[in-house]
């Protein structure tokens, strides 16, 4: 394990060639036996995400919460919720990740809260067109009688968008906005007492140290004026701009938020969650004067083929690079199918919480979607940029699709009554050692979501020192990046392969990420790291390999 160390100051770019590690701590390491995860479990394991050669963490919500969307119902933005372990505990975890040289990214969430924050309850008691219901998204009803609700909005999670209230007396009330659970009201961000709620947020964090904000929904904190209907798509594509997302409005406020951070120093950063398209409109969260990163979901969503793939890395660099900002390249994450799962498969996620279970019609491969997930990894961390991995990616967990009914976790299963899935498969907490209870997750063997029996196989512990494991894969790309310097560099185009290849040079590293069905050719040089054992002089089917070249 690496020694600790002080977390020295690297340039205030560091952000723009970082690999960040994404940590879901209910799902990560239990140190009390409850069956969900916390951060004494987190700190206890930090010597492993160091060792796995990560530059930073993001953490998932550990907020006061009533746990109705696991967490991202915020109560209470500056505390920790109980589950979790205390605001000391927070504390304890920023320094110690800061010793081991680990930077810490946590989530804000300010498009809404739970409808237990303190705010939500007085709007409930208070009368209408009151300052308290003014921080909300109050409106009354379409009808005669305003029993409809003011347009025609759904929810993310399935459902519609608005709820009614009952008055203090009994008699119906006007509608409440969630554009996700009813447990979540959107704020509105027209008031400026919004605004201030947030600025006191990002402050009490910064100073305890972290390093940064990861912004969740951050294109929806703005509606557009008049709350118009929206235009109903049978299949809406991947960064549906309706009038609920990616408004102009909201750019003045991450404008405000790079004032805040730049205050601390050079070194602070707010990553967007945007699902924006086209990626030169995902762009504009990065300019100069607003946010440091913004994930590529256009990226996390295109198949392992080798057209698609050039034309979203294309896209990708001309786009960020056109506000002088690389890429944010990203796989997975809590919302979406594990791509070890989803690559063997047809599904491709489209920035909504459907899942895999057993009803539905997709049955992945599951040595194919590894084996491709690895080769996708691989191509991933060779572009320069930026890079997440969220957990248990290095160990090659599959999504878990036979979760019974009765233990689905996820507000969208509910929502849509069993028709999606949800996010619950990626979130099974992630095995640590393989005889152990929980596999090693706990001691007691509790765990919130059920594990499969696979997880014994690939446990950590299964996957240390094993140069054929996903885990020691990761650990030699990770090594290698760094070494060669590829978050840094810059991508040139190499000729003379097939349609199914993609192949670039990234300093003195050639790439070749073959994504087709046949073999093809090697080209001479050492082979840093290979994702699949070579034979002969060539790349196998669904493989990538670096090659030093000079």
């Amino acid at each position: 394990m690496p020694a600790l160390q002080s977390l020295s100051l690297s340039p205030a770019d560091w952000w723009n060639h970082a690999v960040l590690y994404q940590i879901y701590p209910r799902s990560f390491a239990d140190s009390n036996g409850d069956g969900i995860g916390d951060i004494p479990g987190i700190i206890s394991k930090l010597p492993h995400i160091a060792d796995l050669g990560v530059d930073a963490l993001w953490l998932s919500p550990f907020y006061t919460s009533p746990q109705k969307d696991a967490g991202y119902d915020v109560a209470d933005y500056c505390n920790v919720d109980p589950i979790f372990g205390s605001l000391s505990d927070a504390e304890k975890l920023i320094e110690t990740a800061h010793e081991y040289g680990l930077r810490i990214i946590v989530d804000v969430v300010p498009n809404h809260s739970s409808d237990q924050h303190p705010w939500f309850q007085k709007a409930l008691a208070a009368k209408p067109g009151s300052r308290e219901r003014a921080r909300y998204m109050f409106r009354e009803g379409k009808g005669v009688a305003g029993d409809l609700p003011p347009n025609n909005w759904e929810s993310v999670f399935g459902g519609p968008a608005w709820t009614r209230v009952a008055e203090l007396d009994g008699s119906p009330g006007p509608w409440y906005l969630h554009l996700f659970d009813a447990s979540q009201p959107d704020f509105e961000w027209k008031n400026p007492e919004v605004w201030e709620l947030f600025r006191s947020v990002l402050t009490f964090w910064l100073d305890r140290g972290v390093d940064g904000f990861r912004v969740d929904v951050a294109h929806g904190l703005i509606k557009a004026e008049g709350l118009p209907d929206e235009e109903k798509l049978h299949h809406p594509p991947l960064g549906n701009n309706g009038p609920f997302w990616d408004q102009e409005g909201v750019h003045a406020v991450y404008q405000e938020w790079r004032k805040i951070l730049e205050s601390y120093g050079p070194d602070k950063m707010l990553c967007a969650e945007a699902w924006v398209m086209p990626l030169a409109k995902m762009a504009h969260y990065v300019r100069s004067d607003e946010m440091h990163q913004a994930f590529n979901f256009g990226y996390l969503a295109t198949s392992f083929e080798a057209e698609a793939l050039r034309s979203i890395i294309n896209e990708s660099l001309a786009a960020f690079g056109g506000v002088g900002s690389p890429s944010t390249w990203v796989l997975s994450n809590h919302d979406v199918v594990r791509h070890a799962t989803r690559l063997g498969t047809d599904f491709v996620s489209q920035g909504q919480p459907t899942g895999i279970g057993p009803r539905s019609p997709e049955k992945p491969d599951a040595l194919l979607g590894l084996r491709k997930a690895r080769a996708a990894t691989a191509l991933m961390l060779a572009l320069p940029g930026s890079a997440y991995l969220y957990q248990g990616e290095e160990l090659g967990l599959p999504e878990v699709i036979d979760i019974p009914d009765d233990r689905r976790k996820d507000p969208t299963f509910f929502r849509t009554h069993g028709e999606r899935y949800g996010r619950d498969g990626c979130r099974v907490p992630i095995p640590w050692e393989a005889g152990a209870p929980a596999y090693g997750f706990n001691t007691t063997g509790e765990s919130w979501l059920p594990q499969p029996q696979a997880f014994a196989e690939l446990a950590r512990d299964n996957q240390v020192g094993d140069p054929d494991s996903t885990l020691e894969l990761y650990r030699s790309l990770l090594r290698f990046r760094n070494q060669e310097g590829l978050g840094k560099g810059s991508l040139v185009w190499l000729d003379g392969f097939s349609s199914d290849v993609v192949a670039f040079a990234n300093g003195s590293v050639s790439v070749v990420s073959n994504t087709g069905e046949q073999p093809t050719a090697r080209p001479d040089g050492e082979v840093l790291v290979t994702t699949t054992a070579l034979g002969d002089e060539m790349i196998p089917a669904h493989t990538t390999v670096w090659i030093k070249t000079a």
